[in-house]
């Protein structure tokens, strides 16, 4: 069977034009227990910044829902969000979501999209009553009308980063851990990547921050901004957890290059320092960021070093207005802007 690759599709970077952002609207209390209130209002915040430079598809789990939710964007004039009667078992689009490939038409200046489907077992089997989620590619495809490649594999969304050019980056804590494909070599992992995202090239990071119950997901680490530059969080307190796996991953990046042969460009961006309750630590990152048309929305915990952070970010996407929000109450559901949302190519849909 042809795969994504051989057809000539590739998973473009995040910075690539959009013609939508996918989210599902937070309603789950055990991921959110007292807080459903507080992260619809990160929610609000979310929706309003982004819909001013795109759509903004939105999955809602009932008909009050809908109602509730339309009825705040009229009031608002927010413009842009389409709402979906399509019920999520919990927020985590990135993950259990498609991942949307395009290719060049020939003889135009267009791209055709198309959907991957890869098997979402909650993070290794932790989450029962969220596998439900897996399914949600296949709710969609038929209300799309685009094409869907199933890679057959487990993989989340959150733990890879591609540039857009065939480069991929991910973690070994994750992608090799036994709970997710423990019959499949790196190798083998690799040859799926490339057949179904279009890449070549790969660079293995290590460990992920403490609390990410992801198993190490590259999105709160390091993440691309450019076809060659890549921002890496750092913790200078020798006496933080994350110090020591974020300065491995450091070292790593400055010796690793693209997929041709360059060096990477490394920007450290620092972390918020230590972010959580009487339950513990939460795995609060500023690089879970999400790159839209006209913004960028940034993760900030009313730390020291959310101004830092809000100006590296700034000054890596000139074009785009960072938007700081604070994302402390939906970080206890254990992830923040870029492990909720998901990006679709600019592109006419593909015929399925």
């Amino acid at each position: 069977m042809s795969t994504p690759a051989s057809l000539g599709y590739r998973m473009p970077a995040e910075w690539e034009p959009h013609a939508a952002t996918w989210l599902s609207w937070p309603h789950d209390p055990i991921t959110f227990p007292g807080r459903v209130p507080d992260v619809e209002d990160t929610y609000k915040e979310m929706i309003r910044a982004l819909t001013k430079g795109e759509r903004v598809n939105l999955l809602v789990k009932d008909e009050n829902t809908y109602e509730r939710v339309q009825e705040w964007a009229a009031d608002e004039g927010v413009k842009n969000l389409v709402l979906w009667d399509i019920p999520p078992a919990d927020v985590w689009f990135r993950d259990y979501g498609p991942l949307f490939v395009k290719r060049d038409i020939p003889g135009s200046t267009r791209s055709e999209v198309a959907m991957t489907k890869w098997i979402f077992n909650a993070w290794g089997d932790k989450y029962e009553t969220l596998l439900p989620d897996n399914g949600i590619p296949f709710q969609l495809q038929p209300h799309l009308g685009m094409q869907l490649f199933e890679a057959g594999i487990v993989m989340e969304g959150g733990s890879l980063e591609v540039n857009g050019a065939g480069t991929l980056m991910t973690t070994e804590q994750c992608l090799l851990n036994p709970n997710r494909n423990p019959s499949l070599t790196k190798a083998e992992i690799e040859r799926k990547l490339s057949d179904f995202l279009g890449v070549r090239h790969f660079l293995w990071l290590g460990e992920g921050i403490e609390a990410d119950d992801t198993d190490g997901h590259i999105d709160d680490i390091a993440r691309f901004v450019g076809p060659r530059t890549v921002v890496a969080a750092v913790e200078p307190d020798e006496d933080d957890f994350n110090h020591k796996p974020l300065a491995e991953n450091l070292a790593k990046l400055r010796k690793m290059t693209d997929q041709d042969g360059k060096p990477l460009q490394v920007v450290e961006l620092p972390m918020p320092g230590w972010f959580g309750d009487d339950e513990g630590r939460l795995p609060a990152s500023y690089a879970n960021f999400y790159i839209g048309n006209r913004c960028v929305l940034l993760p900030v915990f009313r730390h020291e070093n959310d101004r830092r952070a809000t100006e590296i970010v700034q000054k890596l996407f000139p074009t785009r207005a960072v938007v700081p929000i604070y994302a402390g109450d939906l970080v206890h559901g254990m992830g923040t802007f870029h492990c909720v949302t998901q990006q679709q190519p600019l592109g006419v849909q593909s015929a399925p």
